[in-house]
């Protein structure tokens, strides 16, 4: 459980699983650094997350953006549990989140 980053020729693929929470902030604070730097297409699996805290929405956001900025593809799995929108929903960043993945 936890943040692992997988990366291959072009692309980097971090995987998110069981509670994302402040006691990992650091680790996937320099994963998502790592993968972004490395360029291609970064895409971030969140399907088996079970909670990400508001530190780690506030990171996911963080590192889109600055893909974005740099040319580097960014983008989530398909699959997002109901229970990471759910709380999502309940922390009132569903919309910020949302609107995110639709820009």
């Amino acid at each position: 459980m936890g943040v692992t980053l997988e990366q291959g020729t072009g692309w980097s693929t971090l995987r998110l699983e069981g509670a994302i929470d402040i006691s990992l902030a650091a680790e996937l604070k320099q994963l998502l650094m790592t993968a972004v730097a490395q360029g291609g297409e970064v895409r971030v699996d969140l399907g088996g997350a079970t909670d990400l805290d508001v530190t780690a929405v506030q990171l996911l956001m963080a590192a889109e953006r600055k893909a974005k900025g740099a040319g580097v593809g960014f983008a989530y799995s398909d699959v997002v549990p109901q229970q990471i929108l759910s709380a999502l929903s309940e922390a009132g960043l569903q919309q910020i989140w949302m609107a995110e993945k639709a820009a």
